[in-house]
Formats: C-alpha cells, sequence, structure tokens
C-alpha cells in the first residue's frame, strides 16, 4: 500500500500544526490530540483496504494483429465487493508500443462492472506479451492506495500489413520500368505450356500453326499456350547481421520479408508452389506448398522471423537446400552483398545452379544513391562522393564476379526489391527458363 494524496495533505497540515505548537504552547495539545485522531483514522482506513478486493479483470483483445496499425484492446473490471470501489487500472501491453487511454480511473458500484477501451499501435512483428494489468484501489476513506495485479497474461501475433504492401507493389510494378505502372497482363496465345486448339487468327505467327491438326479439318489451327504452372519458387533468406541495416521505412530485413511475401502472393496466382529456406542465427525451413494454403503457411511461418547478429554462411545454406530440394525450383537469394563475399556467394550459387534457377537479389543502402545526387560543394563533399563512387564500383565488381547472367541478379534500394523481384519473377516465366 501507499499513501495518497490526501493522506500526504494530513501529515503536512500536523506538521503545520506542530511548528505553530512551537511557538504557541497553547495549541500543543490541540496538536496531540489532531495526531491521535489522524493516527486512529489513517490506521482503521488501512485496515480496511488491506486484504486483496474482489475485483476481476477481463482483457478483450484481438489474437492477430497488423503492424504499425492502431488497435483498441478492451477491459472490463468486474467489482464482487459489496461496497463501491475508486479504481485506476493501468494494463501492461508489450513494451515499446505506442498507447491512448491509461490508466482509466473510476467508481464501480458493488455487484456491478466497467468496461473502457484504449488504443495500441505495435511497432514490430513477433509474438506480443501482454502482462496482467495492475489496479490501484482506493480505501474506503481515500488515505491509502492499494496496489494488485489481476487478470489474464495474454499473447497476440503481430503480423505485417499483407495487403497494403501488396497494394503498394502491384501499382508500383511495371514491366518495362520497376518505378511506375502496374503489371502488365499476359497475353493468351503466349507461354511454354501448351493450353488448346483453336483457330487460326490474323496475326499469329506461323510457329503456332498446327500443321497435323490444320491437314485433319482442312482448315489453319493454331496452338494456343500459356505461361507454364505448377514450378516452386524458393526463397533463400539471410538472417544475418547485415539485415539489421535500416533506412527509411524500416530494416533491410523488413523490407526483404516483404518482398518475400509479396512475390509468394504473385507466385501462388500463377499456379506455383512457394517455399522458405531462412539461415544465419535463425533457421527456418517451409517446404514449398501451393495455392491458398502455400501463402497461409508462409505469412505464419514468417511473421516472427527476425535478424540477427550472426554472420552468414552461404555455402552451409546452400547446401542445405539442395538436400532438401528434389525438383527443379527458382531459387531467390536475399541478402546485402559486400565485396568480400563474392568468392563464398559465387561457390553457393553454383551449387544450386546446378540443379536449380539461381536469382540473386542485394539491397544496397539508399543513402549511397542519395550522396550521388548531391551537387558537390566543397571539398569534403568531394571527398564523400568519390568514396561512395569506389564502393559501388566495387560492389558491382564483386556482383560480376559470381559469374551469374546479367538477367540473375539485382542491386536495388530496399524499397524496390518488392517490384524488382516481381518483375523478374514474371519475366523469367514468360521466357519458359523453369
Amino acid at each position: 500500500m501507499t499513501p495518497s494524496r490526501r493522506l500526504i495533505t494530513l501529515l503536512v497540515a500536523l506538521i503545520a500544526l506542530a511548528l505553530l505548537a512551537a511557538f504557541f504552547p497553547a495549541l500543543t495539545l490541540a496538536f496531540y490530540a489532531a495526531a491521535l485522531v489522524s493516527s486512529l483514522v489513517a490506521f482503521s482506513d488501512a485496515w480496511l483496504v488491506r486484504g486483496k478486493a474482489a475485483v476481476r479483470v477481463e482483457r478483450q483483445v484481438a489474437g492477430i494483429w497488423p503492424v504499425d496499425v492502431e488497435n483498441r484492446v478492451s477491459l472490463i473490471l468486474h467489482n464482487d465487493e459489496t461496497q463501491a470501489l475508486h479504481v485506476e487500472c493501468f494494463d501492461h501491453f508489450p513494451r515499446g508500443w505506442q498507447m491512448q487511454g491509461l490508466p482509466h480511473a473510476a467508481m464501480i458500484e458493488p455487484g456491478h462492472y466497467l468496461q473502457f477501451d484504449y488504443l495500441l499501435t505495435p511497432d514490430q512483428r513477433g509474438d506480443a506479451h501482454f502482462a496482467a494489468p495492475e489496479l490501484r484501489i482506493a480505501s474506503p476513506l481515500g488515505l491509502w492506495w492499494r496496489y494488485q495485479r489481476c487478470g489474464p497474461e495474454q499473447v497476440v501475433k503481430v503480423f505485417p500489413v499483407f495487403s497494403k504492401l501488396l497494394g503498394h507493389t502491384l501499382t508500383a510494378t511495371d514491366r518495362r520500368s520497376p518505378t511506375e505502372g502496374i503489371i502488365r497482363k499476359r497475353r493468351r496465345g503466349e507461354g511454354t505450356d501448351f493450353r488448346q486448339l483453336r483457330e487460326y487468327r490474323i496475326g499469329d505467327s506461323q510457329r503456332t500453326i498446327d500443321w497435323k491438326a490444320t491437314a485433319r479439318e482442312q482448315k489453319l489451327i493454331s496452338r494456343e499456350y500459356q505461361e507454364e504452372r505448377d514450378q516452386q519458387v524458393v526463397f533463400l533468406l539471410d538472417t544475418g547481421r547485415r539485415m539489421l541495416a535500416r533506412d527509411q521505412g524500416g530494416s533491410h530485413f523488413d523490407h526483404a520479408l516483404n518482398a518475400v511475401l509479396t512475390l509468394s502472393f504473385i507466385a501462388q496466382k500463377q499456379g506455383d508452389a512457394v517455399g522458405l529456406m531462412s539461415f544465419a542465427g535463425s533457421e527456418r525451413w517451409l517446404s514449398p506448398q501451393k495455392g491458398r494454403v502455400g501463402l497461409d503457411r508462409m505469412l505464419t511461418g514468417v511473421y516472427d522471423l527476425q535478424a540477427t547478429e550472426q554472420a552468414p554462411d552461404y555455402t552451409l545454406a546452400a547446401s542445405v537446400l539442395l538436400r532438401k530440394l528434389r525438383k527443379r525450383a527458382f531459387i531467390v537469394l536475399i541478402t546485402n552483398l559486400r565485396d568480400e563475399d563474392d568468392a563464398a556467394i559465387r561457390q553457393a550459387c553454383a551449387m544450386l545452379s546446378s540443379k536449380h534457377l539461381v536469382l540473386c537479389a542485394s539491397m544496397r543502402e539508399k543513402i549511397l544513391d542519395e550522396v550521388l545526387r548531391e551537387p558537390v560543394q566543397g571539398f569534403e563533399q568531394a571527398l564523400r562522393v568519390a568514396g561512395t563512387n569506389l564502393y559501388l564500383q566495387q560492389r558491382q565488381e564483386a556482383i560480376r564476379r559470381l559469374g551469374l547472367p546479367a538477367g540473375q541478379w539485382i542491386d536495388v534500394t530496399p524499397e524496390r526489391l518488392s517490384s524488382s523481384l516481381v518483375n523478374r519473377y514474371l519475366d523469367i516465366k514468360e521466357s519458359g527458363q523453369l
């Protein structure tokens, strides 16, 4: 228990009376009487509130939350005492979240309940823990506060805002440029998988004519193709220390995870199975699955995945993935490349390319592009620009040493990763490289 402001005010008044009694002895008897009565009242009030109050607390909260979106939490306080209670309530929500509406104070009549809401905004993905709410209950005379913890402890799952990140990517993806426009729809009649036979139309390529069917039907018959389906798209996701780098809008790892979820959605719409293996501290394996089941499994399997301080071992990750995959797949390696990594990544890509189609996606810091766009004013800034150019040249040289064809690697800023991966995936689907 702790003294309330009312009790502290009473003690201040007694001290003032004691000072007056020191100068005016006639007030000494009054001081002793006031001190005795105040002590009896304070101890009696403390005795009445000494036990745990019969208050029950319920928390109503959704089990799944979107990150960076304001959500509502409801607390219900039941007063099972035979007297009214003045209560102040504070809920122990996950640390770091933005909150509005706490603490909440109210008077609850005996046998009644009080319900109130407050707002929370989660700041990161993963499992989040709510501890038991804390109550501060006033004594009958209001001289003391009694603290008690009661109510449930709960865990909620915080997911990325999938609809938001997907919508932004689809409107920012173009088949000509990864920064503007929309995805171009695949036209019937193109592709590599046979779809059906139909009558020849003006504009069809002569290569699509089926001469046997033409001879049989006595009219020109064309083959119609569609994009290949039933392929596997597997992400090899680096969770090492370089992915902890932050740019505007979050860490590199958050951008990488958004890109994984976006391309997974596009791939399952194309009829492909999606899977993932993470490495460098957070090892996780999700075998490829098709359709909405595969997408839901991907989302629930990576929502709490976080980058670590561990250094990545690319060759070990490649050998582990090779043992897990039996069918040819499109493997997307997402990392943050450095020039000293060229030998390790080259060996990993060579191992994977022996059976699979590999795309290496690296994220470079946005500040590098911003430095080059700034006008040079002064010697120090000129040195900064020269150093940035040298670093980018070394980075491009490291990428060149990987030995991958130009269409099998990308090096972009984090916010462009999703659209670049989607465009490259659709190019590969149309080309029939899988």
